[in-house]
């Protein structure tokens, strides 16, 4: 639905229920992308036996600053077939060609089109991805205990 008013090659994607506080991840994530002239997508560490909840990258190498290049990136894997336990987070720095690969997806895990299946098309047509692993607070508010614990955390701010 945005598409139309993207004008540039690159835009900056939040996702409404992955809050961050504390720190701009999105101003780090924008000077990684200024810096490796790529695409960026934010990230951290989860436990193992969480990470069929989330997106999970699998690392091709790593960067200075506790970043590293993209592989691949896996919807919601099980625990076994997890390349990793570094999560996807909701703030992504994407190219504009995504729209593209979007159009062309059928649905996925869930029955839902999903913007890791056009991130893994784009890098298997040699797209660069950067993992951020930003250092502000992340404040999950995808599930009702979620919501209800970032809640009390804003309101201490």
């Amino acid at each position: 639905k945005c598409k139309r008013y993207i004008k540039g090659n690159y835009f900056l994607m939040l996702l409404p229920d992955d809050l961050i506080i504390n720190k701009n991840c999105s101003k780090s994530m924008i000077s990684i992308h200024k810096k490796y002239k790529s695409s960026v997508m934010a990230s951290m560490n989860v436990e193992k036996k969480t990470v069929s909840r989330w997106g999970i990258y699998k690392i091709k190498n790593k960067l200075p600053k506790n970043n590293f290049v993209i592989k691949d990136v896996i919807e919601k894997p099980s625990i076994k077939l997890a390349p990793s336990n570094k999560a996807v987070i909701g703030r992504y720095i994407l190219p504009k060609i995504i729209f593209k690969k979007l159009s062309n997806l059928k649905k996925g895990k869930g029955g839902e089109i999903h913007i890791t299946d056009a991130i893994r098309s784009l890098i298997k047509d040699k797209e660069k991805f950067i993992g951020h692993n930003f250092a502000g607070k992340y404040l999950d508010c995808g599930t009702m205990n979620g919501y209800i614990r970032s809640s009390l955390e804003i309101s201490k701010i």
